[in-house]
């Protein structure tokens, strides 16, 4: 999101080198390095002590590999499977708005990875880029995640940015969360790209806060460029972190197959036992104890009788050609493009949207599904009007989501449906009382046929002290 142009985070954006999608400071310890860590389950971590001496500081350069794996997709579990049949751990960071949605893991997915010497980072609430939200928004995506994966009861110590971007800000919002390090993407040497980096990040980061990986581990990795760059790291004598996304057979771009990760796992035990060099966690190379948690900044509702609705004309412009604080959400088989009506129902502009191709489900223009700098917030058990003024060559509805205390969106109900109009006609609707545990609402007029549909001129009331229409 951006305001006037600019983004709200301070400082030059650090992001990969290779962007896929649209996606205390601690000393490491020697008995650390020799033993690893003992298990990030609540209640199990032993505090490390790095009041004293650092005793790496003459000896030889230790070699440590840590395997890491964004976002907490379902298929990554075939890879702990393989981790663990060869003596292995990772580290997983996790959106935990996502946990236990289609594709990604459930609960009961991220305590067997704990229980099995697997760590459990941050990543997110809902993979946000925090450098282009407001410092609220970036707080909550933030700090939040790890209020939730802390509440399932793990102890949550490292972060990793989404798309790798970070500004010192956001470096600053991390370590205010209570995080020890957190890692960027990009920024090592491989086969594959980054001519010219470092081989390895050094093991003592420079800087905890973007500690330097690889680019994402994908489908143009072979096993012969994940061993050279293994190797490399070992002669360098420094801490190599390697990210993985998808586990399987799909051959996508951010893919890897299980078979190939079996081999690389199978070469990598094989190493370890030469004991020049480890496979760790994160947490086990960082090091540290698990802070207590910090929750970001609430969101309020608006109060009665004012629109809670932001850039409820959609004239102030944002990002990728969409209206500031509002995004494109469709499913099923349709295609939908947005476009700019110059005038519109008041203002300079509406916003229209034609859909083509339509064989099922719908389209529509909706406030983010944010955390709140966006949405708007509401209050359990309360109802509220939905407005918006129309033109459409199709019948339409309004579509209604709601936020948990999780972060995690569903959608929640519909109104009646709307008859196609050639002129601006205001649509109005009351939801019934907002269910227990819904903490926002997002809303839109959708098309579920063929056709086009202009909007302009949004509002939300709680129905207590609503102005009339």
């Amino acid at each position: 999101m951006s305001s006037g142009g600019k983004d709200f985070a301070s400082g030059p954006v650090r992001t990969s080198r290779k962007r896929v999608g649209l996606w205390a400071v601690s000393w490491v310890s020697v008995l650390l390095l020799l033993t690893g860590a003992t298990s990030l389950l609540k209640g199990s971590q032993t505090p490390v002590d790095s009041s004293q001496p650092d005793p790496t500081a003459s000896a030889a350069p230790l070699s440590s590999v840590s395997l890491t794996f964004d976002s907490g997709r379902a298929n990554q579990m075939e890879a702990a499977r393989i981790l663990k049949d060869h003596g292995l751990r990772g580290t997983f960071f996790i959106d935990s708005g996502f946990v236990g949605a289609p594709g990604f893991m459930t609960i009961e997915n991220l305590h067997s990875l704990a229980t099995n010497q697997n760590e459990i980072g941050g990543h997110t609430i809902t993979l946000a880029d925090v450098t282009s939200v407001e410092p609220d928004e970036a707080s909550r995506q933030i700090c939040n995640d790890r209020v939730n994966l802390t509440d399932w009861g793990f102890k949550v110590t490292s972060f990793a940015y989404p798309f790798a971007a970070s500004t010192a800000k956001s470096e600053e919002l991390v370590a205010g969360c209570g995080y020890n390090s957190a890692r960027g993407l990009g920024e090592i040497n491989t086969p594959v790209d980054c001519v010219g980096c470092a081989a390895a990040e050094t093991v003592r980061p420079a800087d905890v806060f973007r500690t330097r990986a690889t680019s994402e581990v994908g489908s143009n990795w072979t096993l012969a460029d994940l061993e050279e760059t293994v190797v490399q790291a070992e002669k360098a004598g420094g801490w190599l972190q390697l990210t993985f996304y998808d586990i399987d057979n799909s051959g996508s771009p951010r893919s890897v197959s299980p078979a190939l990760f079996e081999q690389f796992a199978t070469w990598l035990a094989a190493k370890t036992q030469q004991g020049t060099m480890a496979v760790r966690t994160v947490h086990d190379v960082i090091g540290g104890v698990a802070k207590s948690v910090v929750n970001g900044p609430v969101a309020a509702p608006a109060a009665p009788g004012k629109n809670a609705i932001l850039n409820p004309g959609l004239e102030i412009a944002g990002k990728y050609g969409l209206p500031q604080c509002w995004q494109v959400s469709s499913y099923g088989k349709n295609a939908a493009v947005l476009s700019t009506l110059t005038p519109g129902h008041t203002g300079a502009v509406a916003r229209r949207l034609d859909v083509s191709e339509y064989s099922s489900g719908d389209a529509k223009l909706l406030p983010v599904l944010d955390l709140g700098a966006c949405a708007p917030s509401v209050g359990t058990g309360h109802s509220y009007s939905l407005r918006a003024w129309y033109q459409s060559t199709a019948k339409t509805q309004f579509e209604v989501y709601y936020r948990n205390k999780l972060g995690t969106w569903t959608y929640w109900t519909a109104s009646p449906w709307f008859a196609a109009n050639t002129s601006y006609e205001q649509a109005i609707w009351e939801t019934p009382p907002v269910p227990a545990g819904a903490e926002a609402l997002s809303f839109g007029l959708n098309l579920f046929s063929d056709g086009q549909l202009a909007t302009d001129d949004y509002e939300m009331y709680d129905t207590v002290g609503a102005p009339s229409p």
